[in-house]
């Protein structure tokens, strides 16, 4: 079954990519020496953050709204980078995780500082860390249907409240290797921001042409990964192999459609740890030399993990190149979308 979940783009550009990096490293080293008597009490080693999930460090923000901050000075150099005045922009959509109250929408604030004209729609899209691809879809659905002309999709995410209390969790009494592990993935978790800016392609031939690409769902694992700032709980094996397979799959049903994946000149994946990238890339072929990470530096930055790692892939790419994006978001849901450099 086709139906909705293959899709094709008609006259959409990515017209410009950046991200914003949080301030402040937190080494895995750090991590474990606050987790020492943790460790020690369940016959644990250390660098089990390097071992298993190939995280050297994650960052963070300076002040607890950072992450609007980050938001914003990313919307700011993508906005240069496309050439685009802020009044030219038409939507804004927010695809974070991050938000510091239940109303109003992250999106409200991110479009106040970057000073958007009253013009501008704005909302969240939240769909754990598909929220930035899920945006750029519907930007792109919305400048082909011609409602709108240019748009600019955000995401940033804050996570030093959830390691904290993770931290402070994981020291109650009596906790097991188990109920260990089940919060292991949380401390993987990084800060960070990023933004894009869509354009119509006719008027911008220097742009990069979204071709377009499928969704798929697996909504029966909606409970393999559950979590707030207070904690998160994660099935880390059960996760990555119904993820991967709900890439396979959705890979599979492209190619019915015409898609061909084949040869790319770089797969741009979400990024969660060394074993996940590993296990993507043998059940589905891929050279490892054209998949790039950015998992090991900055962690898992959810929503903004692809886009901050297609950000830093575009300066290494030439005009004709394919990209690949391959998003998977806890739930499950997965997209891939082609763009043409």
């Amino acid at each position: 079954m086709n139906g909705n979940t293959t899709f094709r783009h008609q006259n959409v550009a990515l017209l410009g990519i950046a991200e914003a990096v949080a301030p402040v490293e937190v080494t895995s080293d750090e991590l474990d020496g606050e987790l020492g008597d943790v460790l020690q009490e369940l016959g644990l080693p250390t660098g089990l953050f390097q071992r298993v999930a190939g995280v050297e460090a994650r960052r963070q923000w300076d002040t607890p709204d950072g992450f609007i901050t980050g938001s914003a000075d990313a919307g700011r150099t993508a906005l240069e980078k496309a050439g685009i005045e802020r009044e030219q922009i038409g939507l804004m959509i927010n695809g974070s995780v991050s938000r510091k109250s239940m109303e109003p929408s992250v999106a409200v604030s991110v479009h106040n500082e970057l000073g958007l004209g009253t013009h501008a729609m704005n909302f969240d899209i939240t769909n754990a860390c598909l929220g930035f691809v899920n945006g750029m879809t519907m930007a792109a659905t919305m400048i082909d249907s011609g409602q709108i002309e240019y748009a600019l999709v955000v995401a940033a995410e804050e996570t030093s409240q959830l390691r904290k209390n993770t931290v402070k969790h994981l020291h109650r009494d009596g906790i097991t290797r188990a109920e260990y592990l089940e919060e292991f993935a949380s401390l993987t978790l990084g800060s960070g921001a990023a933004a894009a800016v869509l354009g119509p392609a006719d008027r911008h031939p220097e742009g990069h042409r979204i071709k377009g690409g499928v969704t798929r769902a697996a909504t029966w694992n909606h409970e393999l990964c559950v979590g707030g700032w207070d904690g998160m709980y994660t099935d880390s094996r059960a996760l990555m192999e119904n993820g991967i397979g709900l890439v396979v799959d959705a890979w599979g049903e492209a190619a019915q459609d015409g898609w061909d994946w084949r040869d790319m000149t770089s797969y741009v994946t979400h990024q969660v740890s060394s074993s996940h990238t590993n296990a993507l890339l043998k059940a589905m072929s891929l050279p490892a030399d054209r998949v790039p990470t950015t998992f090991p530096t900055l962690g898992n930055v959810g929503p903004a993990a692809l886009p901050i790692t297609l950000a830093r892939e575009a300066e290494t790419l030439s005009k004709g190149d394919r990209v690949l994006t391959v998003g998977v978001g806890s739930g499950l849901n997965a997209a891939l979308t082609e763009i043409e450099w």
